[in-house]
């Protein structure tokens, strides 16, 4: 080790060593994985059983991880649940172009 330099300005006293946050910090939030994978559920839902108002939470869905995302997440991802959604919502409506009917 070397001996502290007279000219060098650092204090060995402040000098404070890295520690890694814990995985489950509040960096960590997984919202935006949730909702892309409810996405994905809805949008398939919408498109195998013609239902339109799955295909429109998946929108909705799909906006929210978007909305929740940070930078680092894999945009692919992303972008392929939200087309998969919008594909829903097109489908369903290129099948029977009425209005939805609300259920009750």
């Amino acid at each position: 080790m070397q001996q502290p330099n007279a000219n060098d300005p650092k204090r060995a006293s402040k000098i404070v060593r890295y520690k890694a946050q814990p995985a489950g910090g509040p960096g960590d939030d997984p919202t935006p994985d949730y909702m892309n994978l409810l996405g994905m559920i809805f949008s398939m839902c919408g498109l195998m059983m013609k239902l339109k108002w799955c295909a429109w939470v998946a929108v909705y869905c799909s906006f929210i991880s978007f909305a929740n995302s940070r930078t680092t997440d894999d945009t692919k991802q992303m972008l392929s649940s939200f087309m998969l959604s919008i594909s829903a919502v097109v489908m369903s409506y290129l099948q029977n172009p009425q209005p939805m009917q609300p259920p009750w």
